[in-house]
């Protein structure tokens, strides 16, 4: 089961699988700045404590290449 915005700690992720134990974050612009990706390492870093996989894409990504993310999505 796929459950959107799930929170796990102090954090509220896009998806999260539990069976897979993957989180999919999709991205904003906030995401690449110098800030946001400190905020994000840290944040994966918790994740990945938990054993838990961490799968980023950014929107542009999302909405130009959207077989392409299901399919790496699919893959992991």
């Amino acid at each position: 089961m796929v459950h959107r915005q799930k929170v796990i700690g102090n954090y509220i992720v896009d998806f999260y699988t539990a069976d897979k134990k993957i989180v999919i974050e999709l991205d904003g612009s906030q995401h690449y700045s110098l800030g946001g990706e400190k905020r994000d390492l840290v944040r994966d870093s918790y994740l990945s404590s938990l054993g838990i996989r961490v799968l980023r894409y950014a929107n542009s990504d999302v909405n130009l290449r959207f077989e392409s993310v299901c399919q790496d999505i699919w893959k992991s």
